[in-house]
C-alpha cells in the first residue's frame, strides 16, 4: 500500500520559506560559472607543474601563472597582456655553455609558436620582451633566449673574454636550442604541438633568424628579420674603423652641427639627382647615389657651414667603409642620408662606451682583455680575427636557403637604408648570393623576399616611414592589421598559401602616439623600387608604383 505524506503549512510560513530557498539557489553559481571559476586555478596548477618537467640538459628555474594586466618588469605598457604561463629555463649541454630560455604561454593559445631574437652581445632575456608582448597579444606562444652570453649585455661583451663556447652559442647554436626547448615545453603545457612556427628579430636577432633558415630549416615555417648581422667579424671591424677614423686627431670628430650639415647636403644632392623626392627628409635609393663630402669643403676658415679637411676625410671614411693599405674598400660603408646625429646615427659610431669603441669587445676575445684599439691595423689584424672567429660567428655568410625552400619555408628580410650599425649593402649582397644559389630571381622569390626601407635607421627610428612590422617591439604598429600594411601579417598569409608580398605600405606617424598619419610610402620587393607617378601627393602610397630599379654599381666588399 502506497502512503503519501502531505504537510500543510499556513501560507504565512510557506511564502518566506520559498523566498529563502530561491535566494540561496540564485546565490549558487551555475555549473558553467563554477567551471569558469575553477579554470584559473587549474591553469596555474598546470603551469606550475612544468617545473617538474624533465628534459636532457635542461633545468626549469620557474613556471608562474601571470594574471591578465600584471605589470611586467622591463616592459612598459604591459597592462593589456592576457594571462600567460611564464617559464624560465636554462640549457647546459656542456661545460661553459648556459643558454637561458624564457617562454610566455598564453592560456588561450592559437597554435602558433613564435621565436624572438635578441640584440648586440645579448645576455639579457628582457631584450626580447617587447617583441614577445606583440606576439602574446596575438595569442602566440612566444620565446626568447639570452643566447648563452650572460653576464654580457647587448653593448658589453667583455665578460665573454676567454669563453669560446659562449662565442659559439651566441654565433650559431643558441637559437636552435631555444626553439627545440621552447617547443617541447609548450607541447607539455598544452598537450599538443604547434600548428605553425614563426621567428622574428632584428640586428643580432636578424642574424639568428638567417642562421635558422640556412642551417636549421625545419625549425620555422616563416622567418621575418630586419637589419641582420651577416658578416659579424667585419661588421664589428667597420664600427671600429669609423671610431678610429673619427678619433685620429682632435679635428677629425664630426660635431652634431656638422653631421646635420652633412646630412642635409647629402639628401639634397641625392634627391636632386633623381634618387628621391624633393622635400623628403630621406633618400629613396641611396644605393644608387654617389655623394662627395668635399662639396662642403671650407674655402677658407671654418665658419660652421663647411667641412674642414680633417672632417672631409672622416666623412669619406664613413661612406667608403674599411679600406686596405692599397686604398681599396674591403667591406661596406654607410649610405648617403644616414649621417643624422642622434642615438644610433653617426654620433653613436664616434662615441666611446666605457672608454672603448662601440662593440669593441669582440676584438678582446682574440687579443685579450688589455687590447688597445689605438694599435689596431686592419690589414694585419683582420686575418687573425677571421682565423679565430669566422667559423664560430659568421655562419650567416655560409649555406643556402635550398633546404628551407624545399620544406616550404618563407623568409622576409628588410633593412633600413639609413642604418648605421649594420650596412644595408650587406643584406643586398646576401640576397643576391641566394638568388644565384637558388637558380635565379624567380626561383628565389618563391621562398625569400627583401625590402629596403628608405630613411629607416637601425631596427627603427629615422625620418622615413617605420610602421610596417607588427612583430617589432621597437617600431609603431601599422595603422591596418593586414598584409597590405604589415610584413608580419604578409608572412603569415604567405606561409598559409597566400600570395608572396610584392609590396607593403609603410607609415610615418606625425607624433609618437601612433594616431595621426604624416605620410605613407610603398616598400617594394627588391630589386624593384617605388617610383612616383609625377602627379599625386608624395604623402600617399597610391602615388607610387613598384618598378624595376636601374642597374647601379654595388658596393665593393668582402662579400656577405
Amino acid at each position: 500500500m502506497n502512503m503519501q505524506l502531505t504537510v500543510c503549512l499556513p501560507s504565512r510560513l510557506l511564502a518566506p520559506m520559498v523566498a529563502a530557498i530561491a535566494a540561496v539557489m540564485l546565490a549558487l553559481p551555475s555549473p558553467a560559472a563554477a567551471l569558469a571559476a575553477l579554470a584559473p586555478t587549474a591553469d596555474a596548477a598546470r603551469c606550475e607543474a612544468l617545473v617538474r618537467l624533465r628534459r636532457q640538459d635542461t633545468t626549469i628555474i620557474s613556471a608562474t601563472m601571470i594574471p591578465r594586466g600584471t605589470a611586467i618588469p622591463h616592459l612598459p605598457g604591459a597592462s593589456d597582456l592576457p594571462s600567460f604561463c611564464r617559464v624560465v629555463s636554462h640549457v647546459r649541454s656542456e661545460p661553459g655553455s648556459d643558454i637561458g630560455v624564457e617562454l610566455w604561454l598564453p592560456v588561450e593559445w592559437n597554435g602558433i609558436f613564435h621565436g624572438n631574437g635578441n640584440g648586440g652581445f645579448a645576455g639579457l632575456l628582457q631584450s626580447g620582451y617587447a617583441g614577445m608582448a606583440r606576439g602574446l597579444r596575438r595569442g602566440h606562444a612566444v620565446v626568447t633566449t639570452d643566447t648563452g652570453t650572460a653576464p654580457a649585455t647587448p653593448l658589453d661583451g667583455d665578460p665573454l673574454v676567454g669563453q669560446p663556447r659562449k662565442w659559439r652559442d651566441w654565433g650559431r647554436l643558441s637559437t636552435h636550442v631555444m626553439t627545440v626547448t621552447g617547443k617541447a615545453i609548450a607541447a607539455a603545457y598544452y598537450g599538443r604541438g604547434a600548428e605553425r612556427s614563426y621567428y622574428t628579430g632584428c640586428s643580432t636577432g636578424g642574424q639568428q633568424g638567417l642562421i635558422e633558415a640556412l642551417h636549421y630549416p625545419q625549425d620555422y615555417d616563416g622567418i621575418l628579420v630586419a637589419a641582420p648581422v651577416i658578416n659579424c667579424t667585419w661588421g664589428h671591424a667597420a664600427v671600429l674603423w669609423n671610431y678610429a677614423t673619427a678619433h685620429r686627431t682632435p679635428e677629425s670628430l664630426l660635431s652634431e652641427a656638422k653631421l646635420r650639415l652633412l646630412n642635409d647636403a647629402a639628401i639634397a644632392r641625392c634627391n636632386g639627382s633623381g634618387h628621391g623626392q624633393a622635400g623628403d627628409a630621406f633618400v629613396t635609393d641611396p644605393l644608387a647615389c654617389r655623394f662627395d663630402p668635399a662639396e662642403l669643403g671650407c674655402k677658407g676658415t671654418d665658419n660652421g657651414q663647411c667641412l674642414t679637411p680633417a672632417e672631409v676625410a672622416t666623412a669619406r671614411a664613413f661612406y667608403d667603409g674599411p679600406t686596405g693599405k692599397d686604398g681599396r674598400p674591403v667591406f661596406f660603408g654607410w649610405l648617403p642620408g644616414s649621417e643624422a646625429p642622434g642615438k644610433y646615427g653617426w654620433s653613436f659610431l664616434q662615441s666611446p662606451l666605457k672608454g672603448q669603441p662601440p662593440f669593441g669587445s669582440l676584438f678582446k676575445w682574440v687579443f685579450g682583455a688589455d687590447w688597445d684599439w689605438r694599435g689596431f691595423d686592419l690589414d694585419r689584424d683582420m686575418p687573425r680575427i677571421d682565423a679565430a672567429l669566422s667559423d664560430i660567428v659568421n655562419d650567416a655568410t655560409k649555406g643556402s636557403l635550398q633546404a628551407f625552400k624545399a620544406r616550404g619555408g618563407k623568409l622576409i628580410i628588410y633593412h633600413g637604408l639609413a642604418d648605421t650599425l649594420v650596412p644595408p649593402g650587406q643584406s643586398v649582397a646576401f640576397y643576391d648570393r641566394q638568388v644565384a644559389e637558388l637558380g635565379g630571381l624567380a626561383q628565389a622569390e618563391e621562398a625569400a623576399r627583401l625590402f629596403m626601407a628608405p630613411g629607416l635607421m637601425h631596427c627603427g627610428g629615422g625620418t622615413g616611414p617605420d610602421a610596417f612590422n607588427s612583430a617589432a617591439g621597437s617600431t609603431p604598429l601599422p595603422p591596418v592589421a593586414s598584409s597590405s600594411h604589415d610584413l608580419f601579417s604578409a608572412l603569415i598569409e604567405w606561409t598559409n598559401g597566400g600570395p608572396a608580398p610584392e609590396q607593403v605600405v609603410a607609415t610615418k606617424y606625425a607624433a609618437s602616439d601612433g594616431k595621426a598619419i604624416a605620410f605613407q610610402r610603398k616598400l617594394c620587393a627588391y630589386p624593384r623600387q617605388p617610383l612616383h607617378d609625377g602627379r599625386g601627393s608624395t604623402g600617399s602610397a597610391d602615388s607610387f608604383t613598384c618598378s624595376p630599379r636601374p642597374d647601379s654599381s654595388k658596393a665593393e666588399g668582402s662579400g656577405d
